[in-house]
């Protein structure tokens, strides 16, 4: 009998999920997790440990299989292709001067993202490789090939071993794929590491199948952990996620692929043959957190408290810069409670936090809308901040138009599933699998929040 289900790997900084899925529903028959190590640089062995502790016992059942991985991080192999030093991730930052060095070289920011989609920063790849070159030039001699955290978990799984490859996403995170040839650029590789460096092959289709499990499953090309996630939740052009982690991510699934020379939108590639700008903000959920601890509350507390208080929490603004800020570009900042009177209350404060972070990722739809000329069609909250009652609540009024909660769960590897059943079904579109528990709420809008939040923060720097 042909085995009807999918195998979904979502192999992010933190740990290894394994989702065992229906290819014709989309419904979570089983589900695994295994720890990584801790740290900005890790052993690749590390990630295949807790690949096969998760999702091992889920293989056999499994008719197609893909991985979606954390973006950017840099997996170095020798002429053997055994690894040459642990793998730095996307969020090691030691490579921040290559990065500028890199801007420089390719003709400023706008040239670099004409030919990359994306202005180069310290979490890319190629930043890395010139890192090393730099800095362990024993090691960078003994590269041969580069491959990103999916590539080295697909080349893992396939029982085949004929060829390394990965996927026009996750490549358009490296700082050598160029959106606008829709190629590898060895030419940028060369010139990060100092020599001449093998890459994987491209998918030809993100559909393909490109090898099998010892077991005989299908495997797929895999993708970034922000492609796969867009998957995951289903977005259609013009859909934005909006997922509140540690940092805020804001997607828009795009036709056209973008160029902003100011380093505030990335123009990666998606999953599905289009595009994914992003505009990241460093703080997000942290801000619910700060209010927490600030307040001495848990975070039903802090729910409570903020949607007992008025919209515009009686003239209180929080301008959330807590550790700095990406969008927009202030990495030296910190964060503004400002119009507070004697009158301000535990409430004003509270609606405040939520406020702030929710004009902040305002900031982020404003960007991609600005970045694609395209207005946001439909937004979904993702991540765990989206479970706060009153971020659910209030973002309807900040943003200005309802929005979608699915229930909680792991889209990453959701959408690395979906990407498995599209590859198993050779069809022209992935299958169409509807998300689960989604809520709509919406609110009366609230303009003057938004109004106000904009003005402390132009008084504070100029909007970029």
């Amino acid at each position: 009998m042909a085995r009807t289900t999918v195998l979904g790997i979502d192999s992010s900084t933190q740990s290894t999920k394994a989702l065992l899925v229906d290819a014709a529903t989309g419904e979570v028959l089983g589900q695994r997790r295994a720890s990584h190590p801790a740290g900005t640089e890790v052993a690749p062995r590390a990630w295949l440990a807790a690949l096969d502790d998760a999702a091992g016992p889920f293989l056999d059942a499994a008719a197609a299989v893909a991985v979606g991985g954390q973006q950017h991080g840099m997996v170095a192999l020798d002429e053997h292709d055994a690894v040459v030093r642990d793998a730095l991730l996307w969020n090691d930052t030691r490579s921040a001067p290559q990065a500028r060095e890199l801007v420089e070289e390719m003709g400023g920011p706008a040239a670099c993202a004409e030919e990359l989609g994306s202005v180069l920063v310290a979490s890319m790849t190629s930043t890395k490789l010139r890192w090393m070159a730099e800095h362990e030039p024993e090691h960078a001699a003994r590269t041969h090939r580069v491959l990103l955290p999916h590539d080295y978990l697909s080349w893992h799984l396939n029982a085949e071993k004929t060829s390394f490859f990965t996927d026009r996403g996750d490549a358009s995170g490296t700082g050598y794929f160029s959106t606008r040839t829709e190629q590898w650029s060895h030419d940028l590789a060369r010139r990060a590491l100092g020599h001449d460096v093998a890459l994987p092959d491209l998918a030809p289709h993100p559909r393909a199948v490109l090898g099998r499990t010892p077991g005989g499953a299908q495997l797929a090309a895999g993708t970034g952990d922000n492609m796969a996630a867009a998957l995951g939740v289903t977005l259609g052009p013009g859909d934005v996620s909006l997922s509140v982690g540690t940092s805020g991510v804001a997607a828009m699934v795009s036709e056209t692929r973008t160029a902003d020379p100011t380093g505030l939108v990335t123009g990666f590639a998606d999953a599905t043959g289009r595009y994914l700008p992003m505009a990241t903000t460093l703080n997000a959920a942290r801000i619910l957190e700060f209010g927490t601890r600030i307040l001495g509350v848990d975070h039903a507390g802090l729910s409570a408290l903020a949607l007992a208080a008025r919209p515009g929490a009686g003239g209180t603004t929080l301008l959330p810069y807590l550790d700095g800020e990406r969008t927009p570009n202030r990495p030296e900042a910190r964060a503004t409670l400002h119009g507070m009177s004697s009158a301000t209350s535990r409430e004003d404060v509270a609606r405040a936090c939520v406020e702030g972070l929710l004009c902040s990722l305002a900031d982020g739809v404003d960007a991609l809308e600005r970045a694609t000329g395209v207005p946001a069609r439909r937004i979904v909250l993702i991540g765990g901040g989206a479970q706060s009652e009153a971020v659910r609540r209030l973002a309807p009024a900040v943003l200005g138009r309802p929005v979608l909660v699915p229930a909680p769960g792991e889209y990453v590897a959701l959408g690395a599933a979906r990407q498995a059943a599209w590859a198993l079904s050779g069809a022209d579109e992935p299958p169409a699998w509807a998300l689960p528990g989604v809520q709509e709420f919406a609110a009366d809008p609230t303009p003057q929040v938004l109004e106000a939040y904009r003005l402390l923060r132009d008084r504070t720097g100029a909007w970029s």
